[in-house]
This record gives C-alpha cells, structure tokens and sequence, in this order.
C-alpha cells in the first residue's frame, strides 16, 4: 500500500477509541503492568503519544511546510511521559488524548497536504533528512506498534497461567 492522507487518517483518528476501548474500565493491574524493569505499561504508552501529540507530528509538519531555512526538528523525548503526574487516572490520559488527536488530525487536515508537500523535507537531528510523506506514514506505524506492544504487554501477564497453550500464543515468545 502507498501512502495516501485519507487512508493514513482512517488509522490516526481511530487509535483514541482503540485505546478508549482496551483501558476504559479495567483494573489497574491491567494497566500499570509491563514487561518488567525499563519497560512500559499500557499507563506509560498512553502518556508517550500525548507527549507525541504535542512535540512531535504536526510540529515537524508544519517545520517541513515552513519557509524557514533551518528545518531541523527539536529532538523529541521518548521518555518524557515519566516525568508527569503518574497519579492521573487512566481515563483522563486517554481523554485528554483523545482530545489531542482531534485537534491534530484537524490540523493535519488544515495542511493542504498534497504528492508536491508529500516530498518537502526537514531536518530529523538523528536520523537526517526526511520527508513528508515519510513523517505522516511513520505517525500510523508508530501508532500501530505501540498498540501492539499494548496487547503484548497485557498478554505477557498471563505467560505462565496459559500452561502448555504459550506453545501455540506466539504474542508470548517477543
């Protein structure tokens, strides 16, 4: 599949309800466990695309679609999550996400994104160059792997109660 914005959006505006739909509601357990020590939680992930929300995908949008003459991205803290409020429940992370992820995708619609636009490019400070195009598919990727890392996560908590089926759950042995 080529990248198109429409189907790059059919992706970016159903994650909020993604994530609504597996954490609203459940035990705590649920979402605070992770893989063990230097590892994320459902909690930390969710914090992790606010953050993104923020600093990372529609800022180095409009940085590559700009007139400047220096395109290089701020760096982007993966960690930053860590050093937030980690007492606020669940439900207001996701609603504030969700709320987020409108705007953006709102903003991102705003672009006038287009094949031209599509190969603008900007100044990633680790990676080098990048373009459009490879900023917005990277935006579905990123949210798709951590949905997967998600599900990873809350499956590993049952590796040892699932018995002999772990042979056959491929999810338990990454």
């Amino acid at each position: 599949m080529t990248y198109e914005i429409d189907k790059a959006i059919e992706i970016l505006s159903r994650t909020p309800l993604v994530l609504e739909t597996l954490l609203n509601g459940i035990s705590e357990e649920w979402v605070r466990s992770n893989e063990g020590a230097n590892t994320w939680s459902p909690y930390d992930i969710v914090g992790h695309f606010i953050h993104g929300e923020k600093t990372d995908w529609i800022p180095r949008a409009r940085i590559i679609l700009s007139d400047a003459t220096d395109k290089t991205f701020a760096p982007f803290d993966r960690f930053a999550q860590e050093r937030e409020d980690q007492a606020k429940p669940i439900t207001e992370l996701l609603a504030e996400f969700k709320s987020l992820r409108k705007a953006n995708i709102k903003a991102l619609r705003s672009l006038g994104v287009n094949d031209s636009t599509l190969q603008k490019t900007g100044m990633h400070p680790e990676l080098g160059e990048a373009n459009l195009k490879e900023l917005l598919s990277t935006w579905v990727v990123h949210d798709l792997g951590h949905i997967a890392q998600m599900t990873r996560v809350m499956a590993k908590q049952y590796k040892t109660e699932v018995g002999p089926w772990k042979a056959y759950l491929t999810i338990l042995k990454k």
